[in-house]
């Protein structure tokens, strides 16, 4: 750690300065307690030195993140197996937590089978209320709007799945960013939840302290990559009187923090693959890592309030323990370049993707692009769209003027006849921030 710590202000052996240069450390899962309304937590990877902190807690719970079941590519092909390990680590614990929190993308492809196994493999996990409360990801919604996703575990949720509830003193808000995208956009809650958080936190005393919980991040990571909400600054408007706010986030796979005022915020790691720090790749998506490093990438992490000191500790161990050099996160610094490290394991190379997409009438989907961007064709003509990357896309138009595409996985084709004359926006449901354009002349 010393190559990180220069600067320890506080004699707690955090140096704010130092954190962010490691803010890709990784993790899968986070064990939060609650002592006098403060929320603290320590690294699962170390289960020995848990007993203390957890002995004189008020409530701790683990949040875990990202399962991805039914993801098989290269860069983790037993996504079920590791995630089986996180809770393994979990009920390793010396005391029960009192819940899991899960902060979305259950799945890869929303399916029931995959929905099925996480549900056997995180029903293991040894609880005092036996309960898990999730938030929606993407992949949880797609195809039908995250109507699958509802029904499974939507029970007593409000609209697209929202909801809170009270734990020891503790206020929990469980919100849903991913529905209803916007070409071009991050995630967004909309009106509808926006006005429905007001009203719930609204008799709530200030002193209460609130955990907010979503898939992405409600504060603006790195919006070119669309890690981030539109709306969340108004979200987080309503939260600003009370005096301890934590706010919990899946979906980019990696550790990042940030503290506004009474305001926390952090990121948590999935249990099935990393992915690149912001800006370090042409692209986000999993980073394929030789096998025998993967548990290196797939630790625990911790993040500690130290009550009375307003400072803030984080703590990273990995499944075999190490804590992660932050150059792992970077492609360019682990000697091998962006490109090769971002998403698409066994996918043509960038340059025979471009060859392909010069075919005409189509476009290609590599590496979170549309190629070409923009398409002009006669009227009558069928456009073709290949997905060549390693996670799924949608393509939806932007103005609701042609029939959106199934699910796209790898390899899988869609095409459509534009008739009538006019410019077609289009973008990826999933991946908003990917737009095109289809001119028919």
């Amino acid at each position: 750690m010393s190559n990180y710590i220069t600067h320890d202000h506080s004699d707690d052996g955090i140096d704010r300065r130092g954190f962010l240069k490691c803010m890709a450390w990784a993790g899968t899962g986070m064990l939060w307690t609650i002592s006098g309304g403060v929320l603290s937590s320590k690294a699962l990877g170390h289960v020995a030195k848990l007993g203390d902190e957890v002995a004189r807690s008020d409530l701790y719970f683990v949040q875990i993140s990202d399962s991805h079941i039914g993801f098989n590519k290269a860069a983790n092909h037993d996504v079920t197996a590791t995630l089986q390990e996180a809770i393994g680590r979990i009920n390793g614990l010396s005391k029960r937590p009192a819940f899991l929190l899960h902060t979305g993308d259950i799945s890869q492809l929303s399916r029931p089978d995959e929905f099925d196994t996480a549900q056997q493999v995180i029903a293991t996990a040894k609880t005092d209320t036996g309960r898990v409360f999730y938030v929606p990801g993407e992949h949880d919604v797609l195809g039908d709007n995250g109507a699958a996703y509802l029904r499974r575990y939507g029970k007593g949720a409000t609209g697209g799945g929202w909801y809170s509830f009270d734990y020891q003193g503790v206020h929990f808000v469980g919100l849903v960013n991913v529905l209803n995208l916007k070409a071009g956009g991050l995630g967004q809650l909309g009106r509808e939840q926006l006005a429905w958080l007001e009203r719930d936190v609204r008799p709530l005393a200030s002193s209460t302290p609130i955990v907010v919980f979503a898939h992405v991040p409600l504060w603006t990571v790195y919006p070119a990559w669309g890690w981030g909400t539109d709306d969340g600054a108004q979200a987080l408007s309503y939260l600003k009187r009370f005096g301890s706010v934590t706010v919990l986030n899946g979906h980019i796979h990696q550790v990042l923090q940030k503290v506004e005022g009474n305001l926390s915020f952090h990121t948590a790691l999935s249990t099935a693959f990393p992915q690149p720090a912001p800006a370090t790749a042409p692209a986000p998506g999993h980073m394929t890592v030789p096998a025998d490093q993967l548990r290196d990438f797939l630790g625990l992490t911790s993040v500690s309030v130290v009550p009375a000191r307003n400072t803030l500790a984080v703590v990273d161990a990995t499944l075999t323990g190490m804590v992660p050099d932050e150059a792992l996160w970077d492609p360019r610094q682990r000697g091998g370049s962006a490109q090769a490290a971002n998403t698409r394991n066994g996918s043509p190379d960038r340059g025979q993707a471009r060859a392909q997409a010069a075919v005409a009438n189509q476009v290609s989907i590599d590496n979170f692009t549309f190629t070409p961007k923009a398409v002009s064709v006669a009227a009558g003509t069928r456009v073709t769209w290949v997905n060549r990357d390693d996670v799924p896309h949608q393509i939806v138009s932007a103005d609701k003027r042609f029939t959106p595409s199934p699910v796209l996985d790898t390899g899988q084709k869609y095409v459509y006849m534009f008739r009538a004359p006019g410019a077609y926006p289009y973008f990826c449901s999933i991946h908003p921030t990917m737009t095109g354009t289809v001119t028919v002349r």
